[in-house]
């Protein structure tokens, strides 16, 4: 089913758009948040600079910064699919936008909070308000690539604009590494980046992705964790679902496909992942992939977490070894699919070697020679083990990309 568009004189406006009795809308953050900076309490980071204000669920507005951003990367797109970070980077490149890719982050530790409760809330905290003041030292404005670590940063704030006794105890740790409690004024998830870049990313596109259809995976630690904190735009689909992957896809072009299962997990979960795999892989395979190859038989399927490519791509060959005619899909994030559009390389950038299930398909579809990209990439490979190069540098894939 086509992604249905509300456009034109028949836009609800602001109001009717959303709908939400005064009892129905939790509280907004800010006040809570301006008024222990004004008691002296905690360091606010603001949005300064250019920004896109995005709609929210209630309503309510996101400042969401363009450039002079501070990436807080995610340990698994890092270790697992490089290419979703790569992907994300290079886009800001070609965009001409500043950022900053910083080398004294740390992980968030949601692991602990969701998976295995190992850790306390003044840990957790501190983690998250270090990362933060890191990131207010350099001038640049954090943007969360994981929306694990963003779900779990949402909570953190609230627990301490909301439990005085938290915040003094996070406030003496961070003052043992000689640093204030810092909170930003937003918190960004970088899809919410691309969301609000989406036409300017269109502009740049180079290859057709007209005949391309997808469907969207929304991750779950994005939209359903402090819910009010997430982009739903009027737009797409009335604004009764999440719009960040959506919205970037039909900016592109493509087709975006519905299916039943929409608001499922992708199976990830978190402690089950650890402990009842077989659960997990069953689920990602049989309760969202076959549905969508059943109901929307996609070319490709779009979501924007770590957790969530890494579990809807790998399981599909937990599938295949009990059948091997079990519906596959190609799995990405929206911002590798955004990198593709704008001529990104398939293996030098977007990684997609990494990827488990079969993709060469869907880049034939888009017009990319994959074989001739598989070739450059070899020849980068062994230059490095050659010792011609130590290491792959931007410079290096623009050259081969071109």
């Amino acid at each position: 089913m086509p992604l249905p568009l509300v456009q034109g004189p028949d836009r609800p406006n602001k109001k009717d758009f959303a709908g939400w009795e005064p009892d129905q809308v939790p509280e907004d953050f800010r006040e809570r948040l301006f008024e222990l900076e004004a008691a002296g309490e905690i360091v606010v980071q603001r949005v300064e600079g250019d920004y896109v204000e995005v709609p929210l669920k209630y309503g309510r507005t996101k400042k969401v910064p363009i450039g002079t951003t501070w990436h807080h990367k995610s340990c698994g797109q890092c270790g697992h699919i490089p290419g979703y970070s790569t992907s994300i980077f290079w886009v800001n490149r070609k965009l001409g936008i500043d950022y900053h890719d910083p080398r004294d982050q740390t992980s968030c530790t949601a692991w602990n909070y969701y998976a295995s409760a190992t850790s306390n809330a003044a840990a957790q905290a501190a983690v998250a308000t270090r990362n933060f003041a890191a990131a207010h030292e350099t001038g640049h404005f954090p943007i969360i690539h994981c929306g694990t670590s963003f779900g779990h940063y949402k909570e953190v704030r609230h627990e301490l604009l909301h439990h005085d006794e938290l915040r003094h105890q996070v406030r003496d740790v961070l003052a043992a590494l000689g640093k204030p409690l810092v909170l930003p004024e937003e918190l960004v998830h970088y899809s919410e980046w691309f969301y609000a870049m989406r036409d300017e990313i269109r502009k740049h596109q180079v290859r057709d992705f007209s005949s391309i259809s997808v469907t969207v995976h929304p991750a779950c630690h994005y939209y359903k964790l402090v819910e009010g904190d997430a982009i739903y735009d009027p737009e797409v689909y009335g604004g009764q679902r999440t719009a960040v992957v959506s919205g970037v896809a039909t900016a592109l072009g493509a087709e975006v496909r519905d299916y039943s299962t929409f608001f499922d997990c992708c199976g990830f979960g978190f402690r089950h992942i650890l402990v009842q795999r077989d659960f997990t892989r069953s689920f990602a395979t049989q309760r969202k992939i076959a549905r969508m190859k059943e109901e929307a038989d996609p070319d490709v399927t779009l979501t924007h977490d770590t957790g969530c490519v890494t579990t809807l791509d790998k399981s599909q060959f937990a599938a295949k070894a009990h059948d091997a005619d079990a519906p596959t899909i190609p799995v990405m994030s929206e911002a590798q699919f955004a990198a593709l559009a704008m001529g990104a390389h398939p293996y030098l950038v977007c990684q997609l070697h990494w990827h488990a299930a079969e993709y060469r398909p869907l880049l034939e579809k888009m017009g990319i020679d994959w074989e001739k990209a598989w070739a450059e990439f070899e020849t980068a490979c062994e230059d490095l083990r050659s010792g011609g190069k130590d290491v792959l540098t931007w410079e290096d894939v623009e050259v081969l990309d071109a």
